[in-house]
């Protein structure tokens, strides 16, 4: 409905561009982007299904990749459906609270995997500074406490935002939002009322949860290379090394992903509006990715499991 500024009040119905200036060619991107969101899917899946069959996995450490699988597989599918959608089929409508719900959901399955990658540098910090201590400290009641308080955490961080656009935001210049998804400053942007205090909670948010977890992930992995290096035996110290490089892998995709796009997203006023878009879709894709190919390749445990599988399927 149009008031009398020309401002639209409310609006039911939104439009998702795409990745604006790449039209003509996004039924293209979304080959790569379907193959990426299909092994994401796969391969967290044999991940996950690998660990609930295995009881020798049933440790902290594969706890924590598990939760990590399983948020990758739940944040690319709240994305990449619409996504492709828009670019096969043209489907770039959204009603407003649907696009607020995927909304919450993105950040929310963002603000939970930093927290499970927390979680497992924690996990790996124990487990080389303090091994005796390890099992007593990581108990499953403390697994189970870890995993309600990094979903609670993420749940009530990041539902200011989502309540601040659905309560003070009510007139809007447009309907048309220049993103592949509903991302929270691209929503913001439409609107007419100051929304300074919209975008001051996003940044909040994010250098709340994102700057925390990665000074704590920073200073675990510094003590654990401390603690490795003062080892006396060299195969002791390579072990202890080996197992901390997934870990150090898919920290270092995420959180460099994630500071490129948000940086590049609000100082890159001279980059184009397609490296934006397309920079945010490949932090948010990436990562789901990457992990259970890491993890397979380095994780000699899970790998060996996958394999014997395998064989014994190849065999029958």
């Amino acid at each position: 409905m149009l008031t009398n500024n020309g401002s639209i009040f409310m609006p039911s119905i939104l439009t998702l561009v795409g990745i604006p200036g790449l039209e003509s060619v996004q039924c293209w991107i979304g080959i790569p982007f379907c193959v990426m969101y299909i092994i994401a899917v796969i391969g967290n899946s044999v991940i996950l299904a690998t660990i609930k069959s295995e009881n020798s996995l049933h440790k902290p450490m594969y706890i924590f990749l598990a939760m990590l699988g399983a948020t990758d597989i739940a944040l690319s599918t709240c994305i990449l459906p619409k996504m492709l959608g828009i670019f096969w089929f043209h489907l770039s409508e959204i009603h407003f609270e649907a696009c607020l719900l995927q909304m919450w959901l993105i950040h929310s399955f963002q603000a939970i995997e930093s927290g499970v990658l927390l979680a497992m540098a924690l996990d790996r910090y124990v487990a080389i500074c303090a091994p005796l201590r390890h099992t007593t400290i990581f108990s499953q009641q403390l697994l189970t406490q870890i995993a309600i308080g990094i979903t609670l955490r993420a749940a009530i961080l990041v539902t200011p935002t989502l309540v601040l656009v659905k309560y003070r935001l009510k007139h809007y210049r447009t309907t048309v939002i220049s993103h592949s998804y509903c991302e929270h400053m691209a929503l913001v942007k439409l609107a007419v009322e100051d929304t300074r205090i919209n975008k001051i909670c996003g940044l909040f948010v994010a250098f709340t949860i994102l700057g925390f977890d990665i000074i704590f992930i920073t200073l675990s992995y510094v003590q654990i290379f401390i603690t490795v290096f003062q080892l006396p035996q060299k195969e002791a110290r390579l072990k202890a090394f080996n197992t901390c490089i997934a870990h150090i892998c898919v920290f270092l995709q995420f959180y460099l992903l994630a500071f490129f796009s948000f940086f590049t997203h609000r100082f890159g006023s001279h980059i184009p509006p397609y490296v934006h878009i397309l920079l945010s879709n490949l932090y948010l894709l990436v990562p789901p990715f990457l992990n259970p190919i890491v993890y397979g390749v380095k994780t000699k445990q899970i790998r060996d499991h996958v394999l014997k599988v395998l064989f014994s399927i190849k065999a029958s």
